[in-house]
């Protein structure tokens, strides 16, 4: 019986140390990103905007997964080191997303809708430097789209 007693406690200790590990805790592998505020010269004016900054393989990978919410006005860029062909894909993500493609000299080159779950891969047309996630149809309500140019300086 004694050993009962024991072997729940540790039960419950290893329990909450996966469920924290789960949910973001301390060594959970889910990767910090930093905030920067963009400017998007838009046909009609600067439009701001606040986002989260992919820059590293592992953050590329992680994105937006899991997040069960994104305001207006936020998003995440993935910035890479290089041009390149671009492919993404909408596994575990739980919110619907507009993507847009960017050339290394910020011009918008093209928009996407994606759907949460979907795992058909929406790949770039051409090779870009950037891509930008946001709340579905965000750029049509700030009046953004294809040849409106992101602020790279500071990127």
């Amino acid at each position: 019986m004694p050993n009962s007693r024991v072997f729940f406690p540790c039960s419950l200790v290893l329990f909450l140390a996966v469920l924290s590990s789960c949910l973001g805790g301390e060594g959970s592998g889910l990767q910090a990103f930093e905030t920067q505020e963009i400017a998007i010269e838009g046909r009609e004016g600067i439009v701001r905007l606040v986002v989260e900054l992919a820059l590293t393989p592992a953050q590329h990978q992680q994105g937006l997964m899991h997040r069960t919410e994104l305001n207006d006005g936020e998003g995440m860029l993935f910035v890479f080191d290089r041009d390149q062909m671009l492919s993404f894909w909408m596994k575990n993500t739980l919110i619907p997303l507009s993507i847009a493609y960017i050339a290394a000299d910020g011009r918008i080159v093209e928009i996407f809708d994606m759907e949460p779950g979907n795992l058909n891969p929406v790949r770039s047309s051409r090779s870009v430097r950037y891509a930008l996630e946001v709340p579905q149809n965000w750029f049509s309500r700030a009046g953004l789209g294809p040849g409106d140019r992101l602020d790279t300086a500071g990127l």
